[in-house]
């Protein structure tokens, strides 16, 4: 868990410098190919590429294509159309989705985590109940796509190193233990590089590259730091808590976000509306952590 609360103090300060600094400024293709790029590069001196099964590879790259890749891709652009607060509370959804996907994987079903979603999104539309637009619904769905891909890639990477330590304890001994999640961590980066690259080349905007020093530096502290260093610390600690406490330790991230931003770069927020609309959204969180109802 010391990894994750970690993290957590390290990607509380990503979602304001996002918010302020490069929303609505920086071509947001750009922002999620230049800090993939960057994350790439910090495990690239460290990844094996022979010796490492073909298919280990690909699972890898798929996982870092969505749970990186896409997720940035609906991540950024959520940001043109919502606040720094408004975003992390739409966030509170991904336990929902890591637990239940999860259960599906393991071919159960959970009724709950249907009523607990739409207690969520009446959360969301009670914090803009006088200013619901087409837009807060966009950027709302373009969050919860977010946290979907996020969701799948902490589920899978977690089975998946989980699969292969148990391999370990049996016959594959020699071949499980050949490596270490670091040694490999890299693959995760390339597929995320891959999907950024495309997405830039098909819609990125060149005439809106980062025009001052501050855009480059949040640019380069995003890629290195919180996205290079972060996702490995953070997907290492997935593996070595169960999936009730992944979940949770998900949803801490908030409160800490909504802190940064409130107190540095957001004094003028109505905070009586976000702690309302939160407040539900924080009741349809325990509501889904009661005792489960599965088929």
């Amino acid at each position: 868990m010391a990894y994750l609360l970690a993290i957590t103090l390290l990607w509380a300060f990503s979602f304001s410098l996002i918010g302020v600094y490069l929303a609505g400024q920086v071509d947001p293709w750009f922002s999620v190919l230049l800090r993939i790029i960057l994350a790439t590069l910090v495990f690239l001196p460290f990844t094996k590429f022979k010796g490492i099964e073909t298919a280990l590879k690909l699972k890898l790259m798929a996982i870092g294509a969505v749970q990186l890749g896409l997720m940035y891709v609906f991540y950024y652009h959520s940001f043109i159309y919502l606040t720094v607060p408004e975003v992390l509370l739409f966030t509170i959804l991904t336990p929902i989705y890591i637990t239940l996907l999860n259960d599906l994987l393991d071919h159960r079903f959970n009724s709950k985590f249907f009523i607990s979603a739409l207690l969520a999104v009446a959360g969301a539309f009670a914090i803009r109940f006088e200013n619901i637009s087409s837009d807060f619904v966009i950027g709302l769905l373009l969050v919860q796509a977010a946290n979907l891909c996020f969701a799948t890639g902490q589920v899978t990477y977690k089975r998946l190193i989980t699969n292969l330590d148990s391999q370990s304890a049996t016959e594959n001994k020699e071949q499980a233990s050949h490596f270490k999640q670091h040694q490999v961590f890299g693959w995760f980066f390339i597929g995320a590089s891959i999907v950024a690259s495309l997405c830039y080349l098909l819609f990125g905007d060149s005439n809106k590259l980062p025009t001052t020093s501050v855009q480059w530096s949040v640019l380069i502290y995003l890629g290195i730091v919180a996205s290079g260093i972060g996702y490995f610390i953070w997907n290492k600690g997935a593996t070595l808590v169960d999936v009730g406490t992944l979940a949770v330790m998900n949803n801490l991230l908030i409160p800490a976000g909504i802190i940064v931003n409130l107190l540095i770069w957001n004094k003028e927020a109505d905070i009586m509306r976000l702690m309302l609309g939160g407040g539900v959204i924080v009741l349809a969180l325990f509501f889904s952590r009661t005792k489960r109802t599965v088929i």
